[in-house]
């Protein structure tokens, strides 16, 4: 019997990393490396939970689609993220289409990490900081934690966790 694996999938912009707000108190992701800045204990905290789960980072980047950022950039990001945190792969979704299966709250990135390493959704979590994340969890029924950020903006899922910080991730995972 082959045993399925348990993963945590983090959004990246505004969960592992600091974004920038608009005026209307949405998020809005970081340009380039230069702007990238971690929030605290994330290294400490995701290098605890690699013992137990596959780290993974799923992210929206439509920004590249409406010419506002560049896919090198994006690239360029991720690559120094992979180098510094314990994670198995990020998955990018570049489009802005709404109907697109990768594009957040549509599950596609989670069910390819699930296929390619064998992953028990039901088993796993997703961690993020804006509705999309939590329905995207909420679709292939892992369970959620909303990092709440006070944007102008409503979940449309009950997440099973709600938290302010990051670092108050050690408490649900008891590590």
């Amino acid at each position: 019997m082959v045993i399925r694996k348990k993963a945590i999938f983090f959004d990246r912009d505004g969960t592992l990393i600091k974004s920038n707000l608009s005026s209307d108190k949405k998020p809005i992701a970081i340009k380039n490396l230069s702007e990238l800045k971690l929030f605290p204990s994330v290294k400490k905290i995701l290098k605890k939970l690699n013992k137990e789960f596959l780290i993974f980072i799923i992210t929206n980047q439509p920004d590249v689609y409406r010419g506002i950022n560049t896919k090198k950039n994006v690239i360029e990001i991720n690559n120094y993220l992979k180098k510094i945190l314990p994670i198995k792969k990020i998955y990018t979704c570049f489009c802005s289409s709404k109907n697109c299966i990768f594009r957040k709250p549509n599950p596609g990135m989670m069910i390819d990490a699930s296929k390619e390493y064998n992953i028990d959704l039901k088993k796993s979590y997703v961690v993020g900081d804006r509705w999309k994340d939590i329905d995207a969890g909420h679709k292939v029924r892992c369970k959620t934690i909303f990092i709440n950020k006070d944007y102008k903006e409503k979940l449309k899922e009950k997440p099973a966790y709600t938290i302010r910080y990051f670092s108050e991730i050690e408490r649900i995972f008891k590590c």
